[in-house]
Protein backbone atom coordinates (compact mmCIF):
# COMPACT_ATOMS: atom_id res chain seq x y z
CA UNK A 1 0.00 0.00 0.00
CA UNK A 2 1.37 3.45 -1.17
CA UNK A 3 0.75 5.78 1.69
CA UNK A 4 1.75 8.57 -0.44
CA UNK A 5 -1.41 7.91 -2.39
CA UNK A 6 -3.87 6.39 -0.39
CA UNK A 7 -5.14 8.80 2.57
CA UNK A 8 -5.75 6.92 5.68
CA UNK A 9 -7.87 9.81 6.91
CA UNK A 10 -10.87 10.02 4.21
CA UNK A 11 -11.51 6.02 4.13
CA UNK A 12 -14.95 5.91 2.99
CA UNK A 13 -17.56 4.18 6.16
CA UNK A 14 -19.68 2.18 3.51
CA UNK A 15 -18.53 0.88 0.58
CA UNK A 16 -21.26 -1.30 -1.43
CA UNK A 17 -20.05 -4.37 -4.13
CA UNK A 18 -21.79 -5.67 -7.34
CA UNK A 19 -20.20 -8.55 -7.51
CA UNK A 20 -20.27 -8.78 -11.32
CA UNK A 21 -19.06 -11.07 -13.78
CA UNK A 22 -18.41 -15.07 -11.82
CA UNK A 23 -20.23 -16.17 -14.97
CA UNK A 24 -18.41 -14.87 -17.52
CA UNK A 25 -15.24 -15.57 -15.75
CA UNK A 26 -15.73 -19.25 -15.57
CA UNK A 27 -17.36 -19.87 -19.65
CA UNK A 28 -13.68 -17.90 -20.46
CA UNK A 29 -12.31 -21.03 -18.75
CA UNK A 30 -14.89 -23.53 -20.10
CA UNK A 31 -16.45 -24.36 -16.94
CA UNK A 32 -19.72 -24.03 -15.73
CA UNK A 33 -21.14 -20.84 -14.20
CA UNK A 34 -21.18 -22.30 -10.68
CA UNK A 35 -17.65 -22.63 -10.81
CA UNK A 36 -17.20 -18.89 -10.87
CA UNK A 37 -19.77 -18.32 -7.93
CA UNK A 38 -17.37 -20.70 -5.94
CA UNK A 39 -14.12 -19.48 -7.21
CA UNK A 40 -15.14 -15.74 -6.45
CA UNK A 41 -15.69 -16.69 -2.77
CA UNK A 42 -11.18 -15.36 -2.46
CA UNK A 43 -12.34 -12.45 -3.97
CA UNK A 44 -14.86 -11.83 -1.01
CA UNK A 45 -12.50 -12.87 1.57
CA UNK A 46 -10.03 -10.16 -0.02
CA UNK A 47 -12.50 -7.41 0.17
CA UNK A 48 -13.15 -8.16 3.45
CA UNK A 49 -9.51 -8.16 4.58
CA UNK A 50 -8.91 -5.10 2.97
CA UNK A 51 -12.05 -3.41 5.07
CA UNK A 52 -10.30 -4.48 8.08
CA UNK A 53 -6.88 -3.18 6.94
CA UNK A 54 -8.22 0.27 5.74
CA UNK A 55 -10.62 0.75 8.92
CA UNK A 56 -13.76 0.38 6.49
CA UNK A 57 -17.34 0.08 9.16
CA UNK A 58 -19.97 -1.25 6.49
CA UNK A 59 -19.17 -3.43 4.04
CA UNK A 60 -22.41 -4.78 1.73
CA UNK A 61 -22.30 -7.34 -0.74
CA UNK A 62 -24.67 -7.97 -3.25
CA UNK A 63 -24.60 -11.78 -3.38
CA UNK A 64 -28.47 -12.98 -4.86
CA UNK A 65 -30.59 -10.35 -6.63
CA UNK A 66 -34.66 -10.74 -6.39
CA UNK A 67 -34.32 -11.43 -10.23
CA UNK A 68 -31.85 -14.08 -10.09
CA UNK A 69 -34.75 -16.24 -8.63
CA UNK A 70 -35.51 -16.30 -12.41
CA UNK A 71 -32.06 -18.18 -13.34
CA UNK A 72 -32.18 -21.56 -13.84
CA UNK A 73 -32.87 -24.25 -10.91
CA UNK A 74 -29.86 -25.73 -11.08
CA UNK A 75 -27.69 -22.58 -10.48
CA UNK A 76 -30.21 -21.08 -8.38
CA UNK A 77 -29.54 -24.68 -5.31
CA UNK A 78 -26.12 -24.45 -6.34
CA UNK A 79 -25.60 -20.78 -5.38
CA UNK A 80 -28.00 -21.59 -2.30
CA UNK A 81 -25.60 -24.22 -1.09
CA UNK A 82 -23.08 -22.36 -1.72
CA UNK A 83 -24.23 -19.21 0.27
CA UNK A 84 -25.38 -21.63 3.32
CA UNK A 85 -21.81 -23.47 3.29
CA UNK A 86 -19.66 -20.19 2.84
CA UNK A 87 -21.34 -19.08 5.73
CA UNK A 88 -21.19 -21.73 7.93
CA UNK A 89 -17.29 -21.84 7.40
CA UNK A 90 -16.55 -18.23 7.72
CA UNK A 91 -18.04 -17.70 11.25
CA UNK A 92 -15.11 -18.86 13.18
CA UNK A 93 -13.29 -16.52 10.78
CA UNK A 94 -15.47 -13.32 11.31
CA UNK A 95 -15.60 -13.83 15.08
CA UNK A 96 -11.89 -13.97 15.35
CA UNK A 97 -12.06 -10.16 13.48
CA UNK A 98 -14.91 -9.08 15.49
CA UNK A 99 -17.32 -8.85 12.39
CA UNK A 100 -21.04 -8.77 12.55
CA UNK A 101 -22.58 -10.59 10.20
CA UNK A 102 -26.03 -9.07 9.07
CA UNK A 103 -28.48 -10.00 6.37
CA UNK A 104 -31.14 -7.77 3.64
CA UNK A 105 -33.16 -8.91 1.69
CA UNK A 106 -36.81 -11.10 1.46
CA UNK A 107 -34.76 -14.41 3.66
CA UNK A 108 -38.37 -15.81 3.68
CA UNK A 109 -38.30 -16.83 -0.06
CA UNK A 110 -34.99 -18.62 0.48
CA UNK A 111 -34.93 -22.24 1.50
CA UNK A 112 -35.32 -22.94 4.53
CA UNK A 113 -31.90 -25.04 5.03
CA UNK A 114 -30.36 -21.79 3.37
CA UNK A 115 -32.06 -19.36 5.56
CA UNK A 116 -31.04 -21.21 9.03
CA UNK A 117 -27.50 -21.12 8.17
CA UNK A 118 -27.29 -17.79 7.30
CA UNK A 119 -29.47 -16.69 10.43
CA UNK A 120 -27.36 -18.74 13.04
CA UNK A 121 -24.68 -16.98 11.19
CA UNK A 122 -26.22 -13.29 12.22
CA UNK A 123 -27.04 -14.52 15.84
CA UNK A 124 -23.33 -15.75 16.35
CA UNK A 125 -21.56 -12.67 15.38
CA UNK A 126 -24.86 -10.37 16.96
CA UNK A 127 -22.39 -9.15 19.90
CA UNK A 128 -19.20 -8.34 17.50
CA UNK A 129 -19.06 -4.31 17.00
CA UNK A 130 -16.56 -4.34 14.14
CA UNK A 131 -16.86 -4.61 10.70
CA UNK A 132 -20.66 -4.86 9.67
CA UNK A 133 -20.62 -7.32 6.79
CA UNK A 134 -24.14 -6.94 5.17
CA UNK A 135 -24.99 -9.71 2.39
CA UNK A 136 -27.75 -8.56 0.34
CA UNK A 137 -29.70 -11.85 -0.24
CA UNK A 138 -32.98 -12.24 -2.24
CA UNK A 139 -32.66 -8.40 -2.26
CA UNK A 140 -33.71 -5.62 -4.96
CA UNK A 141 -34.32 -1.89 -3.95
CA UNK A 142 -37.74 -1.51 -5.37
CA UNK A 143 -38.68 -4.50 -3.47
CA UNK A 144 -37.80 -3.14 -0.77
CA UNK A 145 -38.94 0.16 -1.54
CA UNK A 146 -42.88 -1.07 -1.40
CA UNK A 147 -42.48 -3.09 1.39
CA UNK A 148 -41.45 -0.16 3.32
CA UNK A 149 -44.43 1.43 2.11
CA UNK A 150 -46.79 -1.03 3.19
CA UNK A 151 -45.05 -1.32 6.44
CA UNK A 152 -45.51 2.57 6.77
CA UNK A 153 -48.58 2.52 5.27
CA UNK A 154 -50.11 0.13 8.30
CA UNK A 155 -48.68 1.87 10.77
CA UNK A 156 -50.59 5.21 9.83
CA UNK A 157 -53.53 3.15 9.26
CA UNK A 158 -52.96 1.98 13.07
CA UNK A 159 -52.52 5.92 13.69
CA UNK A 160 -48.84 4.95 15.55
CA UNK A 161 -47.34 7.14 12.68
CA UNK A 162 -49.08 10.22 11.48
CA UNK A 163 -48.90 11.34 7.28
CA UNK A 164 -47.09 14.61 8.38
CA UNK A 165 -44.16 12.91 10.39
CA UNK A 166 -43.39 10.75 7.55
CA UNK A 167 -39.51 11.78 6.34
CA UNK A 168 -35.65 10.34 5.55
CA UNK A 169 -35.78 8.92 9.00
CA UNK A 170 -39.11 6.99 9.07
CA UNK A 171 -38.72 5.70 5.69
CA UNK A 172 -35.30 4.43 6.67
CA UNK A 173 -36.09 2.63 9.91
CA UNK A 174 -38.59 0.49 7.45
CA UNK A 175 -35.85 -0.45 4.86
CA UNK A 176 -33.60 -3.81 5.31
CA UNK A 177 -30.76 -1.32 5.97
CA UNK A 178 -31.95 0.25 8.67
CA UNK A 179 -29.00 -0.38 10.97
CA UNK A 180 -26.74 0.99 8.32
CA UNK A 181 -25.27 4.43 7.23
CA UNK A 182 -26.01 5.53 3.85
CA UNK A 183 -23.44 4.07 1.07
CA UNK A 184 -20.32 6.24 0.39
CA UNK A 185 -18.33 4.36 -1.87
CA UNK A 186 -20.42 1.97 -4.44
CA UNK A 187 -18.08 -0.70 -6.66
CA UNK A 188 -19.46 -2.55 -9.72
CA UNK A 189 -17.40 -5.20 -11.21
CA UNK A 190 -17.55 -6.94 -14.34
CA UNK A 191 -17.60 -3.78 -17.15
CA UNK A 192 -21.33 -3.11 -16.46
CA UNK A 193 -22.60 0.16 -16.13
CA UNK A 194 -25.86 -0.19 -14.12
CA UNK A 195 -27.21 -0.54 -11.03
CA UNK A 196 -29.18 -3.83 -11.01
CA UNK A 197 -31.79 -2.71 -8.51
CA UNK A 198 -29.20 -2.50 -5.76
CA UNK A 199 -29.52 -0.02 -2.78
CA UNK A 200 -31.41 2.40 -4.86
CA UNK A 201 -32.08 4.88 -1.57
CA UNK A 202 -28.78 3.82 0.10
CA UNK A 203 -26.93 5.34 -3.07
CA UNK A 204 -28.03 8.40 -3.79
CA UNK A 205 -25.14 10.60 -2.73
CA UNK A 206 -22.41 7.18 -3.04
CA UNK A 207 -19.70 8.08 -5.40
CA UNK A 208 -19.75 5.32 -8.20
CA UNK A 209 -16.59 3.02 -9.50
CA UNK A 210 -17.47 0.58 -12.71
CA UNK A 211 -14.32 -1.41 -13.07
CA UNK A 212 -13.81 -4.17 -15.68
CA UNK A 213 -12.12 -6.50 -13.69
CA UNK A 214 -14.77 -9.84 -13.92
CA UNK A 215 -15.23 -10.25 -9.88
CA UNK A 216 -13.08 -13.62 -9.34
CA UNK A 217 -10.04 -11.67 -10.86
CA UNK A 218 -10.72 -8.69 -8.12
CA UNK A 219 -7.59 -8.02 -5.79
CA UNK A 220 -6.24 -6.19 -3.33
CA UNK A 221 -5.03 -3.90 -5.54
CA UNK A 222 -8.55 -3.20 -7.43
CA UNK A 223 -10.29 -2.24 -3.75
CA UNK A 224 -7.06 0.09 -3.33
CA UNK A 225 -7.40 1.59 -6.70
CA UNK A 226 -11.52 2.11 -5.93
CA UNK A 227 -10.69 3.84 -2.67
CA UNK A 228 -7.80 6.11 -4.35
CA UNK A 229 -10.31 6.83 -6.78
CA UNK A 230 -13.17 7.94 -4.44
CA UNK A 231 -10.44 10.03 -2.47
CA UNK A 232 -9.62 12.32 -5.53
CA UNK A 233 -13.37 13.31 -5.86
CA UNK A 234 -14.89 16.20 -4.47
CA UNK A 235 -18.10 15.48 -2.50
CA UNK A 236 -20.71 18.60 -2.23
CA UNK A 237 -24.11 16.61 -1.96
CA UNK A 238 -25.64 19.65 -3.98
CA UNK A 239 -24.03 22.12 -2.02
CA UNK A 240 -21.05 24.28 -3.56
CA UNK A 241 -17.50 23.66 -1.97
Amino acid sequence: MDNHILNPMFIPRHVAIIMDGNGRWAKKINKERFFGHNSGIKSVRESIDICLELGVKQLTLYAFSSENWSRPKKEVSSLMNLLSSSVEKEIPRLIENNIKLEIIGNTSKLPEITRNKLLDGVTETCQNDGLILSLAISYGARQEMIRATKLISEKVKKNIISVENIDENIINEHLYTRNLKNVDLLIRTGGELRLSNFLLWQISYAELCFQDVLWPDFKKEHFLNAIIDYQGRTRRFGKIK
